[in-house]
Protein backbone atom coordinates (compact mmCIF):
# COMPACT_ATOMS: atom_id res chain seq x y z
CA UNK A 1 0.00 0.00 0.00
CA UNK A 2 1.30 3.46 -0.89
CA UNK A 3 1.10 5.95 1.96
CA UNK A 4 2.53 9.46 1.65
CA UNK A 5 1.11 11.15 4.77
CA UNK A 6 1.33 9.77 8.30
CA UNK A 7 0.67 11.05 11.81
CA UNK A 8 2.86 9.79 14.65
CA UNK A 9 3.57 10.63 18.28
CA UNK A 10 7.09 11.07 19.60
CA UNK A 11 8.52 11.61 23.06
CA UNK A 12 12.09 12.09 24.17
CA UNK A 13 13.23 10.31 27.32
CA UNK A 14 12.89 11.81 30.78
CA UNK A 15 16.02 12.64 32.68
CA UNK A 16 16.98 10.32 35.53
CA UNK A 17 16.66 11.45 39.15
CA UNK A 18 19.66 12.47 41.18
CA UNK A 19 20.53 10.25 44.14
CA UNK A 20 20.61 10.99 47.87
CA UNK A 21 23.48 8.96 49.24
CA UNK A 22 26.17 9.13 51.94
CA UNK A 23 29.70 7.90 51.75
CA UNK A 24 30.12 4.88 54.00
CA UNK A 25 33.58 3.45 54.55
CA UNK A 26 35.30 1.81 57.44
CA UNK A 27 37.47 4.17 59.46
CA UNK A 28 36.08 7.19 57.56
CA UNK A 29 33.86 9.30 59.79
CA UNK A 30 31.31 11.70 58.28
CA UNK A 31 32.10 10.67 54.74
CA UNK A 32 29.68 13.22 53.37
CA UNK A 33 27.18 13.18 50.52
CA UNK A 34 28.05 11.17 47.40
CA UNK A 35 24.77 10.94 45.50
CA UNK A 36 25.37 10.93 41.73
CA UNK A 37 23.46 12.74 39.00
CA UNK A 38 20.70 11.17 36.92
CA UNK A 39 21.38 10.28 33.29
CA UNK A 40 20.13 12.30 30.33
CA UNK A 41 17.02 11.05 28.54
CA UNK A 42 17.28 9.67 25.01
CA UNK A 43 16.82 11.91 21.96
CA UNK A 44 14.52 11.47 18.95
CA UNK A 45 16.11 11.56 15.49
CA UNK A 46 14.74 11.19 11.96
CA UNK A 47 17.00 9.59 9.35
CA UNK A 48 16.55 9.42 5.56
CA UNK A 49 16.68 5.92 4.09
CA UNK A 50 16.81 5.16 0.37
CA UNK A 51 15.52 1.66 1.15
CA UNK A 52 12.07 3.12 1.90
CA UNK A 53 9.74 4.69 -0.66
CA UNK A 54 6.48 5.07 1.28
CA UNK A 55 5.35 5.88 4.81
CA UNK A 56 3.39 2.64 5.07
CA UNK A 57 5.57 1.53 7.99
CA UNK A 58 3.85 4.16 10.13
CA UNK A 59 0.35 2.90 9.50
CA UNK A 60 0.50 0.62 12.52
CA UNK A 61 3.58 1.92 14.39
CA UNK A 62 2.65 5.40 15.51
CA UNK A 63 4.18 5.86 18.97
CA UNK A 64 7.93 6.32 19.44
CA UNK A 65 9.48 6.91 22.84
CA UNK A 66 13.14 7.25 23.68
CA UNK A 67 14.47 5.59 26.80
CA UNK A 68 14.50 7.48 30.09
CA UNK A 69 17.80 8.25 31.74
CA UNK A 70 18.72 6.02 34.68
CA UNK A 71 18.73 7.39 38.21
CA UNK A 72 22.01 8.33 39.84
CA UNK A 73 23.49 6.23 42.61
CA UNK A 74 25.97 6.37 45.47
CA UNK A 75 29.71 6.90 45.15
CA UNK A 76 28.98 9.81 42.78
CA UNK A 77 27.90 7.41 40.06
CA UNK A 78 25.98 9.13 37.25
CA UNK A 79 23.01 7.26 35.84
CA UNK A 80 23.23 5.79 32.35
CA UNK A 81 21.92 8.01 29.54
CA UNK A 82 18.74 6.79 27.85
CA UNK A 83 19.03 5.22 24.40
CA UNK A 84 18.15 7.44 21.46
CA UNK A 85 15.40 6.52 19.00
CA UNK A 86 16.22 6.85 15.30
CA UNK A 87 13.11 6.89 13.12
CA UNK A 88 13.90 5.98 9.51
CA UNK A 89 11.84 7.65 6.79
CA UNK A 90 12.05 7.80 2.98
CA UNK A 91 14.32 10.43 1.44
CA UNK A 92 12.28 13.57 0.86
CA UNK A 93 10.12 13.29 3.98
CA UNK A 94 9.02 16.59 5.49
CA UNK A 95 8.55 16.52 9.28
CA UNK A 96 5.89 18.92 10.59
CA UNK A 97 4.45 19.86 13.96
CA UNK A 98 0.80 18.72 13.80
CA UNK A 99 -0.56 21.55 15.90
CA UNK A 100 1.03 24.53 14.14
CA UNK A 101 1.83 23.01 10.74
CA UNK A 102 5.37 24.38 11.05
CA UNK A 103 8.11 22.50 9.20
CA UNK A 104 10.62 21.04 11.63
CA UNK A 105 12.87 19.33 9.08
CA UNK A 106 13.16 18.21 5.48
CA UNK A 107 14.95 14.85 5.67
CA UNK A 108 16.29 14.95 2.15
CA UNK A 109 19.52 13.04 1.50
CA UNK A 110 20.30 9.37 2.10
CA UNK A 111 21.76 8.95 5.58
CA UNK A 112 20.87 12.47 6.70
CA UNK A 113 19.97 12.48 10.39
CA UNK A 114 18.03 15.29 12.06
CA UNK A 115 17.58 15.83 15.80
CA UNK A 116 13.92 16.68 16.49
CA UNK A 117 13.48 16.24 20.26
CA UNK A 118 16.11 16.35 22.97
CA UNK A 119 15.96 14.16 26.04
CA UNK A 120 15.43 15.65 29.49
CA UNK A 121 18.38 16.65 31.62
CA UNK A 122 19.31 14.42 34.51
CA UNK A 123 18.70 15.67 38.04
CA UNK A 124 21.63 16.52 40.28
CA UNK A 125 22.56 14.26 43.18
CA UNK A 126 22.87 15.56 46.74
CA UNK A 127 26.64 15.80 46.35
CA UNK A 128 26.08 18.80 44.04
CA UNK A 129 24.14 20.66 46.75
CA UNK A 130 26.85 20.48 49.39
CA UNK A 131 28.35 23.82 50.46
CA UNK A 132 30.60 25.00 53.26
CA UNK A 133 27.51 25.77 55.36
CA UNK A 134 25.29 22.92 54.12
CA UNK A 135 27.58 19.95 54.43
CA UNK A 136 24.92 17.24 54.55
CA UNK A 137 22.14 18.04 52.06
CA UNK A 138 19.42 15.40 52.37
CA UNK A 139 17.84 16.18 49.02
CA UNK A 140 18.54 15.84 45.32
CA UNK A 141 16.96 16.92 42.06
CA UNK A 142 14.47 14.97 39.95
CA UNK A 143 15.15 14.52 36.25
CA UNK A 144 13.57 16.80 33.67
CA UNK A 145 10.28 15.50 32.26
CA UNK A 146 9.62 15.73 28.54
CA UNK A 147 6.41 16.28 26.57
CA UNK A 148 4.93 14.03 23.87
CA UNK A 149 4.55 15.73 20.48
CA UNK A 150 2.20 14.99 17.61
CA UNK A 151 4.04 14.94 14.28
CA UNK A 152 2.86 14.83 10.67
CA UNK A 153 5.11 13.20 8.05
CA UNK A 154 4.67 14.15 4.39
CA UNK A 155 6.55 12.37 1.63
CA UNK A 156 7.46 14.63 -1.27
CA UNK A 157 8.99 12.49 -4.01
CA UNK A 158 12.52 13.43 -5.10
CA UNK A 159 12.78 13.33 -8.90
CA UNK A 160 14.30 15.40 -11.70
CA UNK A 161 11.27 15.24 -13.97
CA UNK A 162 7.58 15.26 -13.11
CA UNK A 163 5.39 13.53 -15.69
CA UNK A 164 1.93 15.13 -15.60
CA UNK A 165 -1.23 14.84 -17.64
CA UNK A 166 -4.80 13.55 -17.58
CA UNK A 167 -5.43 9.87 -16.75
CA UNK A 168 -5.04 7.47 -19.66
CA UNK A 169 -2.79 9.75 -21.74
CA UNK A 170 0.01 7.15 -21.56
CA UNK A 171 2.19 8.31 -18.66
CA UNK A 172 2.66 4.83 -17.20
CA UNK A 173 3.36 3.37 -20.64
CA UNK A 174 5.94 6.08 -21.34
CA UNK A 175 7.65 5.49 -18.00
CA UNK A 176 7.88 1.75 -18.73
CA UNK A 177 9.43 2.45 -22.15
CA UNK A 178 12.09 4.95 -21.04
CA UNK A 179 13.09 3.22 -17.78
CA UNK A 180 13.11 -0.12 -15.98
CA UNK A 181 10.01 0.85 -13.99
CA UNK A 182 7.07 -1.47 -14.41
CA UNK A 183 3.95 0.44 -13.38
CA UNK A 184 0.53 -1.15 -13.71
CA UNK A 185 -0.74 -0.38 -17.22
CA UNK A 186 -4.29 -0.79 -18.50
CA UNK A 187 -6.86 0.99 -20.61
CA UNK A 188 -8.79 2.55 -17.75
CA UNK A 189 -10.24 6.00 -17.19
CA UNK A 190 -9.42 6.24 -13.52
CA UNK A 191 -6.02 7.29 -12.32
CA UNK A 192 -2.99 5.36 -11.10
CA UNK A 193 -3.17 5.18 -7.31
CA UNK A 194 0.46 5.95 -6.46
CA UNK A 195 3.43 7.83 -7.92
CA UNK A 196 5.85 5.68 -9.91
CA UNK A 197 9.56 6.42 -10.25
CA UNK A 198 11.91 5.38 -13.01
CA UNK A 199 15.57 6.09 -13.76
CA UNK A 200 16.27 7.02 -17.36
CA UNK A 201 19.76 6.49 -18.81
CA UNK A 202 20.85 8.56 -21.80
CA UNK A 203 24.48 8.33 -22.82
CA UNK A 204 26.61 8.87 -19.73
CA UNK A 205 23.84 10.73 -17.93
CA UNK A 206 20.81 9.56 -15.99
CA UNK A 207 17.78 11.25 -14.47
CA UNK A 208 14.77 10.25 -12.39
CA UNK A 209 11.24 10.59 -13.74
CA UNK A 210 8.15 10.54 -11.52
CA UNK A 211 4.77 9.64 -12.97
CA UNK A 212 2.47 11.91 -10.96
CA UNK A 213 -1.05 10.45 -10.75
CA UNK A 214 -4.34 12.01 -9.81
CA UNK A 215 -4.39 15.07 -12.04
CA UNK A 216 -7.91 15.85 -13.17
CA UNK A 217 -9.86 19.07 -13.37
CA UNK A 218 -10.34 20.39 -9.83
CA UNK A 219 -7.37 18.45 -8.42
CA UNK A 220 -5.84 21.55 -6.82
CA UNK A 221 -9.04 21.97 -4.79
CA UNK A 222 -9.07 18.36 -3.63
CA UNK A 223 -11.15 16.74 -6.37
CA UNK A 224 -10.22 13.09 -6.86
CA UNK A 225 -6.73 12.14 -5.68
CA UNK A 226 -4.96 15.13 -7.21
CA UNK A 227 -4.54 17.18 -4.06
CA UNK A 228 -2.97 14.17 -2.35
CA UNK A 229 -0.37 13.62 -5.06
CA UNK A 230 0.41 17.13 -6.30
CA UNK A 231 2.90 17.37 -3.41
CA UNK A 232 5.07 14.85 -5.26
CA UNK A 233 5.69 17.22 -8.16
CA UNK A 234 6.83 20.10 -5.91
CA UNK A 235 10.48 18.97 -5.86
CA UNK A 236 10.99 18.32 -9.58
CA UNK A 237 13.24 20.48 -11.74
CA UNK A 238 11.33 20.02 -14.98
CA UNK A 239 7.71 19.25 -15.84
CA UNK A 240 6.97 17.02 -18.82
CA UNK A 241 3.35 17.62 -19.77
CA UNK A 242 2.02 14.61 -21.65
CA UNK A 243 -1.03 15.19 -23.86
CA UNK A 244 -3.09 12.60 -25.75
CA UNK A 245 -3.00 14.13 -29.23
CA UNK A 246 -5.15 11.41 -30.79
CA UNK A 247 -8.46 12.67 -29.44
CA UNK A 248 -9.82 9.12 -29.59
CA UNK A 249 -11.57 9.57 -26.23
CA UNK A 250 -13.43 12.65 -27.42
CA UNK A 251 -11.31 15.15 -25.47
CA UNK A 252 -9.64 18.17 -27.00
CA UNK A 253 -5.82 18.05 -26.50
CA UNK A 254 -5.51 21.85 -26.24
CA UNK A 255 -8.25 22.06 -23.62
CA UNK A 256 -6.63 19.21 -21.65
CA UNK A 257 -3.36 21.12 -21.62
CA UNK A 258 -5.04 24.30 -20.38
CA UNK A 259 -6.91 22.41 -17.64
CA UNK A 260 -3.79 20.74 -16.23
CA UNK A 261 -1.80 23.98 -16.37
CA UNK A 262 -4.58 25.65 -14.37
CA UNK A 263 -4.44 22.95 -11.69
CA UNK A 264 -0.66 23.22 -11.33
CA UNK A 265 -0.73 27.00 -11.00
CA UNK A 266 -3.64 27.06 -8.57
CA UNK A 267 -1.98 24.47 -6.35
CA UNK A 268 1.29 26.40 -6.26
CA UNK A 269 2.42 29.45 -8.29
CA UNK A 270 6.01 28.19 -7.93
CA UNK A 271 4.96 24.87 -9.42
CA UNK A 272 3.27 26.61 -12.32
CA UNK A 273 6.46 28.57 -13.00
CA UNK A 274 8.70 25.49 -13.38
CA UNK A 275 10.28 24.85 -16.79
CA UNK A 276 8.04 22.69 -18.97
CA UNK A 277 8.28 20.53 -22.07
CA UNK A 278 5.02 19.59 -23.80
CA UNK A 279 4.89 16.13 -25.34
CA UNK A 280 2.19 14.91 -27.74
CA UNK A 281 1.67 11.19 -27.22
CA UNK A 282 -0.17 8.72 -29.51
CA UNK A 283 0.93 10.76 -32.53
CA UNK A 284 0.67 7.59 -34.64
CA UNK A 285 -3.10 7.81 -34.19
CA UNK A 286 -3.40 11.43 -35.30
CA UNK A 287 -2.88 12.13 -39.02
CA UNK A 288 -4.34 15.65 -38.84
CA UNK A 289 -1.52 18.22 -38.61
CA UNK A 290 -3.95 20.88 -37.40
CA UNK A 291 -4.28 19.10 -34.03
CA UNK A 292 -0.54 19.60 -33.43
CA UNK A 293 -0.71 23.21 -34.56
CA UNK A 294 -3.63 23.95 -32.21
CA UNK A 295 -1.73 22.49 -29.25
CA UNK A 296 1.46 24.42 -30.08
CA UNK A 297 -0.54 27.63 -30.37
CA UNK A 298 -1.97 27.15 -26.86
CA UNK A 299 1.27 26.18 -25.14
CA UNK A 300 3.40 28.68 -27.07
CA UNK A 301 6.23 26.29 -27.89
CA UNK A 302 7.23 23.45 -30.19
CA UNK A 303 5.67 20.15 -29.14
CA UNK A 304 7.66 16.91 -28.99
CA UNK A 305 5.94 14.11 -30.88
CA UNK A 306 6.13 10.56 -29.60
CA UNK A 307 4.24 7.29 -29.48
CA UNK A 308 4.95 5.43 -26.25
CA UNK A 309 3.16 2.35 -27.64
CA UNK A 310 5.38 2.09 -30.76
CA UNK A 311 8.46 3.82 -29.18
CA UNK A 312 8.50 6.36 -32.04
CA UNK A 313 10.36 9.53 -31.00
CA UNK A 314 11.53 8.07 -27.67
CA UNK A 315 15.27 8.58 -28.27
CA UNK A 316 14.67 12.20 -29.26
CA UNK A 317 12.50 12.60 -26.17
CA UNK A 318 15.31 11.38 -23.89
CA UNK A 319 17.86 13.60 -25.66
CA UNK A 320 15.75 16.73 -25.25
CA UNK A 321 14.97 16.04 -21.58
CA UNK A 322 18.62 15.28 -20.77
CA UNK A 323 19.81 18.46 -22.51
CA UNK A 324 17.22 20.59 -20.70
CA UNK A 325 18.17 19.19 -17.30
CA UNK A 326 21.81 20.11 -17.89
CA UNK A 327 20.73 23.73 -18.17
CA UNK A 328 18.80 23.69 -14.89
CA UNK A 329 20.21 24.04 -11.36
CA UNK A 330 20.38 20.88 -9.23
CA UNK A 331 17.49 19.96 -6.96
CA UNK A 332 17.61 21.28 -3.40
CA UNK A 333 15.75 20.64 -0.15
CA UNK A 334 12.84 22.89 0.73
CA UNK A 335 13.63 26.42 1.81
CA UNK A 336 11.84 27.18 5.05
CA UNK A 337 12.21 28.76 8.46
CA UNK A 338 12.59 25.77 10.78
CA UNK A 339 9.90 25.39 13.40
CA UNK A 340 11.33 24.96 16.88
CA UNK A 341 9.51 24.00 20.02
CA UNK A 342 9.78 26.67 22.67
CA UNK A 343 12.68 26.15 25.01
CA UNK A 344 11.47 25.21 28.44
CA UNK A 345 10.96 28.28 30.59
CA UNK A 346 13.25 27.98 33.59
CA UNK A 347 13.42 31.58 34.72
CA UNK A 348 10.05 33.38 34.85
CA UNK A 349 7.43 33.48 37.60
CA UNK A 350 4.07 35.12 38.20
CA UNK A 351 2.15 35.95 41.36
CA UNK A 352 -1.61 36.45 41.38
CA UNK A 353 -4.29 36.47 44.08
CA UNK A 354 -7.51 34.49 43.75
CA UNK A 355 -10.14 33.90 46.47
CA UNK A 356 -7.72 35.03 49.15
CA UNK A 357 -4.93 32.67 48.05
CA UNK A 358 -1.65 33.84 46.49
CA UNK A 359 -0.65 31.60 43.58
CA UNK A 360 2.96 31.48 42.44
CA UNK A 361 3.37 29.96 38.97
CA UNK A 362 5.88 29.91 36.11
CA UNK A 363 8.86 28.04 34.77
CA UNK A 364 11.17 29.08 37.59
CA UNK A 365 8.87 27.62 40.23
CA UNK A 366 8.40 24.40 38.24
CA UNK A 367 12.16 24.02 37.92
CA UNK A 368 12.63 24.79 41.59
CA UNK A 369 10.09 22.17 42.60
CA UNK A 370 12.30 19.46 41.07
CA UNK A 371 14.88 20.15 43.77
CA UNK A 372 12.70 20.37 46.87
CA UNK A 373 11.95 17.75 49.49
CA UNK A 374 9.42 19.40 51.79
CA UNK A 375 10.04 17.13 54.76
CA UNK A 376 13.77 17.79 54.69
CA UNK A 377 14.83 20.84 56.71
CA UNK A 378 17.89 21.65 54.60
CA UNK A 379 15.92 21.32 51.39
CA UNK A 380 13.09 23.54 52.60
CA UNK A 381 15.45 26.23 53.87
CA UNK A 382 17.25 26.20 50.53
CA UNK A 383 13.85 26.51 48.82
CA UNK A 384 12.93 29.58 50.88
CA UNK A 385 16.27 31.25 50.21
CA UNK A 386 15.90 30.61 46.46
CA UNK A 387 12.47 32.29 46.51
CA UNK A 388 13.91 35.32 48.30
CA UNK A 389 16.89 35.61 45.95
CA UNK A 390 14.67 35.38 42.88
CA UNK A 391 12.34 38.11 44.15
CA UNK A 392 9.26 35.96 44.70
CA UNK A 393 8.93 36.99 48.35
CA UNK A 394 9.34 40.65 47.41
CA UNK A 395 6.56 40.33 44.81
CA UNK A 396 4.25 38.71 47.36
CA UNK A 397 4.84 41.63 49.71
CA UNK A 398 4.26 44.11 46.89
CA UNK A 399 0.87 42.52 46.29
CA UNK A 400 -0.07 42.97 49.95
CA UNK A 401 0.48 39.56 51.51
CA UNK A 402 0.11 39.48 55.29
CA UNK A 403 1.08 37.17 58.12
CA UNK A 404 -1.00 33.98 57.95
CA UNK A 405 -2.07 34.32 54.31
CA UNK A 406 -1.96 31.18 52.19
CA UNK A 407 0.54 30.80 49.33
CA UNK A 408 0.03 28.07 46.73
CA UNK A 409 3.15 26.85 44.93
CA UNK A 410 2.72 23.97 42.48
CA UNK A 411 -0.41 22.79 44.28
CA UNK A 412 1.23 22.79 47.74
CA UNK A 413 -0.12 25.37 50.19
CA UNK A 414 2.09 27.23 52.66
CA UNK A 415 1.26 29.70 55.42
CA UNK A 416 3.14 32.94 55.00
CA UNK A 417 5.27 33.91 57.97
CA UNK A 418 7.25 37.17 57.58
Amino acid sequence: MFLDVATIYIKAGNGGDGAVSWHREKYVAAGGPDGGDGGKGGDIYFEASAAMNTLAAFRYSQHFRAENGANGSGRNCTGRAGKDVIIKVPCGTVVKDAESGGIIADVYKEGERVLVLQGGRGGRGNAKFATAKRRSPGFSETGERTVERKIVLELKTIADVGLVGFPNVGKSTLLSVISAARPKIADYHFTTLSPNLGTVVYGDESFVVADIPGLIEGASKGVGLGHSFLRHVERVRLIVHLVDISGIEGRDPAEDYIAIRKELTEYSPELGALPEIVVANKCDLQPDESAFEALEKVCGSKVLRISAATTAGIEEFKRVISAKLEELPPAEPLRFVPFEYEAKDRDSFEVHKENGVYYVTGGYVEELARRVVLNDGDSFRWFQRALREKGVIAELRAQGIEDGDVVDIMGVEFEYVP
